[in-house]
Parts: structure tokens; C-alpha cells; sequence
């Protein structure tokens, strides 16, 4: 919070702390138990990525961003009631802390961070200013990491922070320009498809235009939701198809015109006579 007051981020701009206990091991396997017959038995209504989470890392399933499972996943089993007494007193213990130093918080049940090797503690600051929620930093404690890695047990805590969300935050408190959309959103699918479409967003990239590349192996359709609220004018699509043809598929986001597919040479000619008659 020190942070954010010297950088002028208070009052509606201020982002807002959230916690969660995901307690200790013991406490996560009998929850992960309960999680696992819950959503095996409402299987057909998981989406791609929480199905294949739901055979490595269950938890995960809670974090999905996808609104058509809300619901789903609003009536889960929470972690809060599994807990052992010593992540109870650990929590208390924390947020007794919190309140004596003056600090707001919000007890998110739902909220989980990507690495299983987190244990009580985790926590977000998030923010509505920049749209859908975003984080602008998260962590949590991770005690038992130096001793999975061959050392000594210790106790250790971390996070990180997303340097262009709080960025974005400062210029938007500030009344700076807002940050611009970016012109294109590119989407690989498929075997094959990743090295293409990144070089494809490199050389969109030299000719001026905003690409976001995602160098995940997330599902087409998760892409495709992220391209939509990211603003994108263009999503551009390499499956494996197009990938063996030296093909990519422009589908516009905005309304403005049908979707085409054509040669990855014939879209970057097009992007270089845009460049000359801007020149």
C-alpha cells in the first residue's frame, strides 16, 4: 500500500488487497478430493481447460475466467472449509496483523495462484479501473520450496508485480492517454502453428502494428476470449492447416468485414503498402 499511495494510486484507483489460505498440504488434498467428485460429476459442463485441469491440477479450475462456468464454479467446495487448525490460527494471526497496521482486505475463497507449490497464505491486489479485473500484483508463501529443491526447509514468501498494469494504473490516475488497443490479437492452435504465428507477430510487429501473442499452449477458443476483450481490431489465426500452407486467417473483431484466409506473404505485403502510403 506504500507503494501505491507514492505513486499516486488512492482512493478509486488504489488496488485492492485479496486473500486466501490454501492451508497446508494435508488441508489441500481432502479439498482437492472434494473438488475432483464435484466436477467429474458436472463433467460435461467443464470447458476445455478446466477438463484438462481437472486431472492435474484441480484447484486451478476455481481461477478460470470463463463467465459461462460462474456459476459452476460459485457452488464448488471452498478450501476455507477444510482448513487444520494451524492454517486457521495462521490466517487469524494475519489478518489481526492487517487490521492493527490500518490495511483493507477482501477474504477471497475463490482466489488461487498458478504454482502448486504455495501454501497458506496467497494474495492479490486487484483493480476494476482497467477494465475486467485485473491484477496488478499477487503472491503468496511457499515454505516448503526450498526443501522440495534439495535444501533445508525455510520459510519464504514472494510476489511479483505487473509492471504495464500498474503502468496503465498510474497514466489512467494521473489523467494521462489511456492505453491503446492493440491492432491485432494473433491465435495459434494446433501441432506446428506456435513458431509460425510467433515469427508472423514479429514481422507484424516491424512494420508498426500492436500484435499480442500468447506462447501458450491455451485452447484456441480461451485465445479467442482474450483477443475479444483485449480490443484487438484483428484476430489472426494459425492452426495447423494454415501452418503447412503459409496461410493465416484474419477474422475482424470491430464489424468490419468477413473473414478471409490468405497467404502469410499477400497480409504482410498489404501491411507494407499501408506503410508506404503512411510514409
Amino acid at each position: 500500500t506504500r507503494l501505491f499511495k507514492a505513486l499516486g494510486l488512492t482512493g478509486s484507483f488504489a488496488p485492492k488487497l485479496q486473500l486466501n489460505s490454501l492451508g497446508m498440504p494435508e488441508d489441500r488434498a481432502r479439498h482437492r478430493e472434494a473438488l475432483v467428485q464435484y466436477f467429474e460429476s458436472h463433467h460435461s459442463q467443464l470447458d476445455e481447460d478446466s477438463q484438462r485441469r481437472l486431472g492435474s491440477n484441480p484447484l486451478r479450475i476455481l481461477d478460470s475466467k470463463n463467465p459461462e462456468m460462474a456459476e459452476l464454479i460459485g457452488n464448488a467446495p471452498q478450501l476455507p472449509e477444510f482448513l487444520g487448525d494451524h492454517a486457521k490460527h495462521f490466517q487469524q494471526r494475519l489478518l489481526k496483523s492487517l487490521d492493527d497496521q490500518g490495511i483493507a482486505f477482501e477474504l477471497n475463497p475463490r482466489l488461487v495462484r498458478g504454482l502448486d507449490y504455495y501454501n497458506l497464505t496467497v494474495f492479490e491486489w486487484v483493480t476494476d479501473r482497467l477494465g475486467a479485473q485485473a491484477t496488478v500484483c499477487g503472491g503468496g508463501r511457499y515454505d516448503s520450496l526450498v526443501e522440495r529443491m534439495g535444501g533445508k526447509p525455510a520459510a519464504a514468501t514472494g510476489f511479483a508485480i505487473g509492471a504495464e498494469r500498474l503502468i496503465f494504473l498510474v497514466q489512467e490516475a494521473q489523467g494521462l492517454a489511456s492505453p491503446q488497443a492493440p491492432d491485432a490479437y494473433l491465435i495459434h492452435f494446433g501441432q506446428g502453428a506456435c513458431e509460425p504465428a510467433f515469427k508472423l507477430a514479429e514481422q507484424l510487429r516491424d512494420r508498426g502494428l500492436k500484435v499480442v501473442f500468447d506462447p501458450g499452449q491455451t485452447s484456441a477458443k480461451s485465445q479467442m476470449k482474450k483477443a475479444d476483450s483485449s480490443g484487438a481490431g484483428l484476430a489472426l489465426l494459425i492452426g495447423e492447416d494454415e501452418s503447412l500452407a503459409g496461410e493465416v486467417t484474419v477474422k475482424p473483431l470491430r464489424g468490419q468485414g468477413d473473414q478471409a484466409t490468405m497467404p502469410v506473404s499477400q497480409l504482410l505485403a498489404t501491411m507494407d503498402r499501408r506503410e508506404q502510403d503512411h510514409a
